[in-house]
């Protein structure tokens, strides 16, 4: 009984570590949520109006690529060009924009080239978009978005007026199925915080990101980086091109833009579970031990507190160290459950009943961190959008939950 009551202790003096993490972590998601800055709240200042090169990579988009390239036409900004690469899709993809091109001279169509050795499909894709395109600035988009009327004429405005060398968009992320539902609330709670706006925008901060959903970036910024080139064999490659643009001192701003920008983070449980493994197999190509580091850190963050609630109330009668691990357990449940409930109501606009689920959720990352790991240096450690890719022997500049 003495080992059990030393382990139980541990356990909750490890669980109470875990709670006070918690508070922090919806300390700075809440400060998040009230102060990050908007698209559509800024100083407008007088400014030319450059033309804009929107570059859509779409492979096997043809669910969602017709009603992205209708809401980027429908845009009260004037000057621009919409540069739609189908990445030899296997679906109707191709057709739908080259259909769209034929009765819009807005749209041009561009058949990708097979990808090279080394390069990762959406990289190569936004490359071909970017040697086809024109504009003065670049706006790159996933063709799972939707854009309300004002949001490139917000977007140019915002980084102009305040002089920004690129601007990203924290878009509404859509939950389509159950299992995203219940999974996202929990996950992007690290978003919200170690990715903030308030992080991003700091000068003093190394935190540099971009959602793939939507940046903007002037052409010759996107070009001191290196373009796509740079980051031709990352698979978060929106993350690392931002890091490069922050880590070489540019002036990047993230704004929040739910209310302008949707976009889809995972489509169905499948799509989930490889984006799960598309988070932790770069950082654990780039460091093995600060790979499990962060594996283990997730675990007691987000699942152990439940196993411990239920193992401690079983068996709380039998002695004092189970009361106190009860207690420990339940706090850090609790606070779980909080941070849940906070972001699925006010970073997601999901309801209470999905938060409830956030024991699964987090068994569900939990375990989709750990396959990551264990695939990571397989030859099919990545499926993504029907490809296969095998990163073992890449150099990858991962972003850090």
């Amino acid at each position: 009984m003495f080992l059990v009551d030393v382990a139980n202790y541990l356990l909750a003096a490890i669980l109470l570590s875990v709670s006070v993490a918690w508070v922090f972590l919806i300390k700075s998601m809440w400060i998040t949520f009230r102060d990050s800055p908007f698209l559509d709240k800024y100083n407008s200042k007088p400014h030319h109006t450059p033309k804009v090169s929107i570059i859509l990579p779409a492979r096997n988009e043809e669910m969602f690529i017709e009603k992205c390239i209708n809401s980027l036409l429908d845009q009260d900004y004037e000057n621009y060009e919409i540069i739609a690469i189908d990445d030899m899709s296997d679906d109707n993809t191709g057709e739908i924009i080259k259909k769209t091109a034929k009765k819009n001279s807005k749209v041009v169509h561009v058949k990708a080239a097979p990808k090279p050795e080394k390069w990762i499909g959406k990289n190569w894709a936004c490359m071909e978009g970017f040697r086809r395109s024109s504009g003065e600035l670049l706006l790159f988009t996933d063709a799972d978005t939707i854009h309300t009327k004002k949001t490139i004429s917000l977007a140019v405005d915002h980084l102009l007026s305040e002089d920004l060398d690129a601007l990203t968009v924290v878009p509404k992320m859509l939950c389509l199925d159950w299992w995203t539902k219940i999974t996202l609330p929990v996950l992007s709670t690290f978003l919200h915080t170690r990715f903030s706006a308030l992080r991003v925008n700091d000068p003093s901060k190394k935190t540099g990101y971009f959602f793939g959903s939507f940046f903007i970036i002037k052409r010759k910024t996107y070009e001191s980086v290196g373009t796509h080139e740079s980051v031709k064999s990352e698979i978060v490659e929106d993350g690392a091109l931002g890091k490069k643009v922050k880590e070489q001192g540019f002036k990047l701003k993230m704004v929040r833009g739910e209310h302008l920008v949707e976009a889809v983070w995972a489509r169905d449980k499948t799509t989930l579970w490889h984006a799960l493994k598309r988070l932790m197999i770069p950082l654990y190509i780039q460091s093995s031990k600060m790979a499990i580091g962060i594996f283990l850190a997730v675990l007691f963050l987000l699942f152990v507190p439940f196993p411990a609630l239920i193992y401690s109330a079983l068996y709380a009668n039998l002695a004092i160290s189970f009361e106190v691990l009860l207690g420990a357990s339940s706090l850090a449940s609790g606070l779980v459950y909080l941070g849940s409930t906070i972001d699925a109501k006010k970073g997601l606009g999901l309801g209470f009943s999905h938060a409830l689920f956030a024991p699964l959720g987090s068994a569900v990352i939990v375990s989709g961190f750990a396959c990551g790991i264990l695939h990571a240096k397989k030859n099919n450690a990545v499926t993504w959008r029907g490809r296969t890719y095998s990163i073992s022997e890449t150099v990858q500049n991962p972003i850090s939950l």
